[in-house]
């Protein structure tokens, strides 16, 4: 095949499509009306949601009052899981390797079943409000909760944030040419006012506005595509022949760009790909990315948190099956339109030459990234490009919040209160909610870095981190609910062990580099030539073999201590002896002892409380009454009463049919692309 010369001709000699536009593209009144539309529908639905709810309690705020029923349970876990980093990093790695990447979207589909069948009950008997409050309850102590609190936190705010905030980055340089910071600090600030007034209830609310709005901004926009580029079978002759025009180099000497770097690949519509020598190997694919997702799905705040807020179990389990359907949506709302794209546009998509690429998207390694955001404002029409802007707002907006939510439920509940133990419910809301502030403090200071990171594998990247962080903690998770034998020795040092394998491959991954096609990382193949996926299988392996050995080295802990903490004893009905209990001891004492010195005080501030005092104190929820500290006697009555896991046998069984008819239903779709 011949390779193209290296275009010569400046800027103003070439025809507009060859160039990325740099005018505004969303400004006429269509679209900025419904971009205004939008807004307002989120902030009506905030703003009615917060005099639905009790906003001024810690089950309230963080769990909205767990009477939450299954569609917005289903919608909120999809919306929170569907960021902006979603649809470019899916679109742009559909657009550079084909379909293997919508993976990572059907493996949920079998995890959710594993969350609402196996987890949740057992996260519902055990009484928690956090995934380490139920790892502290399990083993005892504070140092397995500790770690995964300070590990989620590094990874909401330097992952999951900076992601969203660089995929949404591109979209919106791409559709209207704004100022990067003006826009993404509005973005957050206005993310964060409805999540700082509105707590858990009134973000899965506006999560149900924005699961609609990007299902059905996303249908329209995968509509247009597959007109405007004929349909099924004319993608699947275009793509194999989406060649960028010019692939070579005014300076061949520096690189030599083969074939390989930009020709599509020959499995690009293979679901399942070589074990071996494959971008996306079968075996990682069905089990490494089960391993992250089960992870993810089952163990993380932020997903977790969404379920335990749930009416009752029917409803959480109601509401996975949502949300497993939703989760087939994104390989034909985002990966084929990323595929289209490329078919369209493989000057700019799919650019090979760095200096090409580096004019058309800032950055040399590759422009798939722009693969969505490009096909959005060449196809769509006005209005409808205004509509799509929106979905990309929902998407980051939801995805920001849920992070916001649960991130401040990690600090709130499982840091601040081990620093200060006498700290009563009132504290507690007004630090959670300051906490979402000095997020987005962080995440603002943090754009530069997320600027500098533009890559053409974000969603690899990514997931390659997942791959060497999460399998420990899902591996603890795993023997945790379901091997009684396990104690707090072995999960604490299989953590740790876990964390040091998976640092010894992602440090020399990170100081090597990744490398691409043209420039091939020099990190040793015996370290970084096992794939992410295939190493994400092995750390699992070994964390759970280490957490074995270990626990069944050292004193088993009693059942006494266990009952509706794992999985073969959540119908349990004896009383259960925390090991957490000491601590949680200490600290009712402590509040009971504040709260007598606040009452033994001259009660003269009540009258002097200012108007706005109050005003700022409705608007977040934040009482100014104390609610008095549970006497002993009344905290054990409380304990007693835990969210109950019987379910009505009729609805019982609908859930179940459905849960066999969604696994069908993936095993098709499955069977049909692999």
């Amino acid at each position: 095949m011949d390779q193209g010369v290296y275009d010569t001709r400046t800027e103003t000699e070439k025809p507009a499509s060859e160039n990325i536009s740099t005018k505004v593209t969303i400004n006429n009144p269509a679209d900025i009306t419904v971009i205004v539309g939008y807004f307002l529908m989120v902030i009506g639905v905030g703003i009615w949601s917060m005099f639905r709810t009790n906003r001024s309690t810690v089950r309230g705020y963080f769990l909205a009052g767990r009477t939450m029923i299954w569609w917005p349970v289903g919608a909120s876990l999809f919306a929170s899981n569907i960021g902006s980093g979603h649809f470019v990093g899916l679109a742009g790695t559909g657009a550079a390797s084909g379909i293997a990447v919508g993976g990572f979207e059907w493996n949920a589909l079998f995890i959710m079943l594993l969350l609402g069948w196996l987890f949740v009950p057992v996260y519902l008997t055990a009484g928690v409000i956090t995934m380490p409050q139920y790892l502290k309850k399990r083993f005892g102590g504070n140092r397995i909760s500790l770690y995964l609190s300070v590990i989620s936190l590094f990874l909401y705010i330097f992952t999951k944030i900076s992601v969203d905030m660089f995929s949404g980055a591109i979209f919106i340089q791409q559709a209207l040419g704004w100022n990067i910071y003006v826009s993404v600090i509005a973005l957050l600030s206005i993310t964060a006012l409805y999540s700082v007034t509105g707590g858990l209830a009134a973000l899965m609310y506006t999560d149900t506005v924005q699961t609609f709005v990007i299902i059905v901004g996303a249908f329209v926009l995968t509509g247009f595509s597959f007109v405007k580029i004929g349909g099924y079978s004319a993608l699947l002759e275009k793509y194999a022949k989406a060649l960028p025009t010019v692939r070579q180099s005014p300076q061949p000497q520096l690189y030599n760009i083969s074939l390989a770097c930009y020709q599509p690949r020959s499995d690009a519509f293979h679901l399942l790909r070589d074990p071996v020598n494959g971008d996306l190997p079968w075996p990682g694919v069905i089990f490494g990315i089960a391993i992250v997702g089960s992870w993810y799905w089952c163990s993380d705040q932020v997903i977790v948190q969404r379920c335990l807020a749930g009416r009752s179990l029917s409803h959480v389990k109601a509401g996975c099956i949502l949300c497993g359907y939703l989760k087939l949506l994104p390989m034909f709302l985002m990966v084929l339109p990323g595929m289209i794209s490329r078919a369209l546009y493989p000057d700019e998509v799919a650019c090979v030459v760095p200096e090409i690429c580096k004019r058309v998207c800032g950055t040399e390694v590759g422009c798939s990234n722009i693969a969505y955001p490009k096909l959005v404002v060449s196809v769509m029409p006005d209005g409808l490009r205004g509509l799509m802007l929106a979905v990309m707002l929902a998407a980051l907006m939801s995805s920001l919040a849920s992070i916001f939510n649960s991130s401040s439920t990690l600090f709130t509940m499982d840091i601040w209160t081990r620093l200060r133990p006498q700290a009563r419910e009132r504290e507690l809301m007004i630090v959670g909610r300051v906490w979402v502030l000095c997020i987005v403090s962080i995440s603002i200071c943090w754009i530069p870095v997320v600027q500098a990171a533009q890559s053409g594998q974000l969603f690899d990247y990514i997931q390659s981190v997942s791959s060497y962080l999460a399998p420990p903690i899902a591996a603890v998770f795993f023997l945790a609910v379901f091997v009684k034998r396990v104690n707090e020795p072995g999960a604490f040092w299989g953590l740790v062990g876990g964390l040091s394998m998976g640092l010894c491959r992602m440090i020399p991954e990170f100081t090597f580099g990744t490398g691409s096609c043209l420039f091939p990382s020099d990190c040793p193949p015996l370290v970084c030539g096992f794939h992410y996926l295939h190493f994400a299988m092995l750390l699992f392996l070994c964390t759970g073999i280490l957490v074995l050995f270990i626990s069944h080295c050292t004193p088993a802990i009693p059942d006494r201590h266990l009952h509706r903490l794992v999985f073969s004893l959540r119908h349990s009905k004896e009383a259960r002896d925390d090991l957490d209990w000491e601590e949680e001891e200490r600290g009712r004492i402590a509040r009971r002892e504040a709260a007598e010195k606040i009452s033994e005080q001259p009660a003269d501030g009540g009258g002097s409380q200012s108007t706005l005092s109050r005003l700022i104190g409705w608007f977040c929820g934040v009482s100014s009454t104390q609610t008095p500290e549970p006497t002993e006697q009344e905290a054990v009555e409380s304990s007693d009463r835990l969210p109950s896991i019987t379910e009505d046998p009729k609805w019982q069984h609908v859930v179940n049919s459905n849960a066999l008819i969604m696994m069908a239903v993936a095993i098709f779709m499955w069977g049909y692309f692999a």
